[in-house]
């Protein structure tokens, strides 16, 4: 007989608790304010993505996900800026609902179900994007510690990102799959 461990309620209440926490609006602000810098700085660090994002200046971009809207506009330098405005040149909407299965999804290194509304030439640049622009995260550590510790730093984290999505793949694969393969 197998027996069950203790914590096995964390299985089901942590993903329910994730999925119907909602933070402040100052907090999420202050979030979309640090993602918005994070992006643009991974944006400014590749030339050719800032000039096919330049070429776009001025287009509405609105991105939607579990009633949350943020919306962008590509400026002349190839960033994007947070912006506020009626109607949209290009909406996407994330389809997940639950962040469980959205962070899943990503750690499984696929792209989320999206409902794509608008121009579709912007929504193919928005993909370029997507598909092509990486940060450089050891690059990044180099500048502020140098080059061994930043290389070192980089091995190890994409050790663990390996094993989080080994973890994620064998956690969503049905039971009698895993069985199978032992």
């Amino acid at each position: 007989m197998a027996t069950q461990s203790p914590f096995s309620w964390l299985s089901e209440a942590v993903p329910q608790a994730l999925d119907t926490f909602q933070p402040p609006a100052w907090v999420k602000d202050e979030l979309l304010n640090r993602m918005m810098l994070l992006l643009n700085h991974v944006l400014a660090n590749e030339p050719l993505a800032t000039a096919r994002l330049a070429r776009q200046k001025g287009q509405r971009i609105e991105m939607v996900w579990r009633g949350n809207t943020l919306q962008l506009q590509p400026s002349a330098a190839g960033l994007l800026e947070r912006t506020s405005f009626d109607g949209f040149d290009l909406r996407l909407s994330v389809l997940d609902e639950s962040i469980t299965t959205l962070a899943s999804t990503v750690m499984q290194g696929n792209k989320p179900r999206v409902r794509i509304e608008g121009d579709v030439q912007l929504a193919a640049e928005i993909n370029w994007l997507i598909d092509n622009v990486r940060w450089d995260v050891q690059e990044d550590l180099s500048r502020l510690l140098g080059d061994a510790p930043a290389h070192l730093i980089s091995q190890v984290s994409r050790q663990l990102v390996t094993a989080v999505k080994q973890f994620v793949q064998n956690r969503s694969m049905p039971a009698n799959a895993a069985q199978q393969g032992a």
